[in-house]
């Protein structure tokens, strides 16, 4: 196998908290490695509703951090949520001068939206519904200008490269179709969520956890993997993935409604269409399985405006049929955003020496149960920049024998199967006789197709959702126990695995 050697950090993945963090880490050398073309496979690039941050004069980020904990269900690190807030404003500040656009007020201020949960406007956006998109631009471009940063299409992650102390020096990157082991100071897996393992997701495909797996498979810690976020209104018209239809609209007056017209969110829950989001996803699942449908109706609070103030939303929606300035729009929860990942300290560490992780694929502690509307690009910014700069001062650990194990690759047959059965059995809502069927399946392909990365991370969200027998925010079960004190859950694999190993002899005995 090709080797080479980088002075510096290398960062997996090109979206906000990626290139964030190589940004951030000058000026010692980033190189990032990313599968898809630049502002392609990130979320971040398709992020709608904007950053959530205390910036207008009526809010303060003690505020913001308690409506994080309140969203969170009972599990928010409210240390980490304060620093996610306090440092909030001047990431916004920060993107803005690296040439976003956001919408602003007539006195120059930023504009800012009311979205679900949030007790006060805050979300800094542009044009609509266009934050992810235009952030991701100048984001883009500061990195391609930066004479430290050097970013490498096409390279795929396939391993983390270990030495016998347990220690990451590296990562094995699939390149033009070869295998090529790349040493480094110091490793940043910024590699996104775990939605293409769901059949309805609102996110690219291609994101089917691969860091969570690979960080997992060396020994990592992983924090809360039960924990999916489905958005409440993903656009049914029948794409993979689907595309969204933003929280804001329902911040500037949209209804949910059935087929009927007649609105049904007063019936779950006293905030009605600004209710948690996870609150709202079971809503609409619950009206589509009684056969009622369901839909978002903004013909009066958007209406003929519709083309100017959410040019996404009704490009998508165009391209489906549907005409939102006077149709009602057809909804479906999707899996949106994975409050779970690998367990990070404040400035990014993991469990295993020389590894980081910001984005989606970390966990800190600020989402618990529930992320509240529009942390996930803060969250991406304040702590990529964290992670980049704490990764930036690792010392050269010097040389030593590498242990390089690359995981087999799951079939693109396998996957959709997987994919299918993740939605069906740990969606919206589970119960343990699914789980239980599904996590059988998960060690059935395993035998079949061997350990890779995207099985790894949906058996660590399974087996999260069967030992968590009580509903607690984006985890809901219909067999569900009362709930019990609020505890983050803290796994590694081999946990997992002697979990699974001592359901499995229980199975076999019921058997018998």
């Amino acid at each position: 196998m090709k080797r080479l050697r980088h002075d510096g950090l290398v960062v997996v993945g090109a979206g906000l908290a990626g290139l964030t963090a190589a940004l951030a880490a000058a000026p010692a050398k980033a190189l990032v490695l990313t599968g898809a073309p630049l502002n392609q496979g990130c979320s971040s690039a398709w992020a709608q509703g904007g950053l959530a941050a205390a910036l207008a004069a009526d809010d303060t980020p003690d505020l913001h951090a308690a409506d994080t904990v309140d969203a969170g269900a009972g599990l928010v690190d409210a240390a980490m949520a304060l620093l996610l807030a306090q440092e909030g404003p001047a990431a916004v500040r920060a993107l803005a001068d690296l040439g976003a656009p956001f919408d602003r007020t007539a006195d120059g201020g930023f504009a800012q939206s009311l979205e679900a949960a949030h007790s006060r406007a805050r979300v800094a956006r542009v044009k609509g519904d266009q934050a992810g998109r235009e952030i991701m631009q100048a984001v883009t471009v500061a990195a391609m200008s930066a004479r430290h940063v050097e970013v490498r299409t096409s390279a795929k992650l396939r391993a983390l490269l270990q030495d016998p102390n347990g220690r990451i020096r590296g990562v094995v990157a699939e390149i033009a179709g070869e295998l090529v082991e790349i040493t480094a100071r110091a490793v940043v897996l910024a590699t996104g969520g775990v939605g293409g393992l769901y059949s309805v997701t609102t996110t690219p495909a291609e994101l089917v956890g691969d860091g969570l797996g690979l960080a997992a498979l060396s020994g990592a810690v992983i924090g809360d993997p039960e924990f999916v976020q489905f958005h409440p209104t993903a656009i049914d018209i029948g794409r993979d993935p689907a595309p969204l239809a933003t929280e804001a609209l329902r911040g500037e007056g949209a209804v949910l409604v059935g087929a009927d017209g007649e609105r049904f969110m007063s019936r779950y829950h006293e905030k009605a269409e600004l209710a948690p989001r996870d609150v709202v996803a079971r809503a609409i699942h619950a009206e589509r399985l009684a056969g009622r449908g369901a839909f978002l109706d903004a013909r009066v609070a958007v209406g003929e405006h519709f083309p100017e103030e959410f040019p996404g939303v009704f490009a998508a929606c165009l391209g489906g049929g549907i005409d939102p300035r006077v149709q009602p729009i057809p909804i479906a929860p999707a899996c949106h955003y994975h409050m779970g990942g690998i367990v990070t300290d404040a400035d990014g560490r993991t469990s295993l020496a020389g590894l980081y992780a910001a984005g989606e694929c970390a966990s800190t502690g600020v989402h618990g149960a529930n992320r509240l509307a529009s942390n996930s690009l803060l969250e991406a910014a304040v702590f990529g920049a964290r992670a980049g700069r704490a990764a930036a001062a690792e010392a050269d650990p010097g040389t030593a024998p590498l242990r390089p194990s690359v995981p087999p690759e799951l079939p693109a047959e396998v996957l959709q199967r997987l994919r299918k059965l993740m939605s069906r059995h740990a969606g919206v809502v589970r119960d343990a006789g699914g789980l239980t069927a599904l996590l059988l399946e998960i060690e059935a392909m395993e035998a079949g197709h061997g350990r890779s990365a995207p099985l790894v991370a949906a058996r660590l969200v399974v087996s999260g959702a069967l030992a968590r027998t009580e509903s607690r925010g984006g985890h809901f079960r219909s067999d569900a126990t009362p709930q019990v004190r609020p505890q983050r859950t803290f796994v590694r694999l081999a946990d997992v695995d002697a979990s699974a190993s001592v359901l499995a002899g229980a199975l076999r005995f019921a058997a018998e």
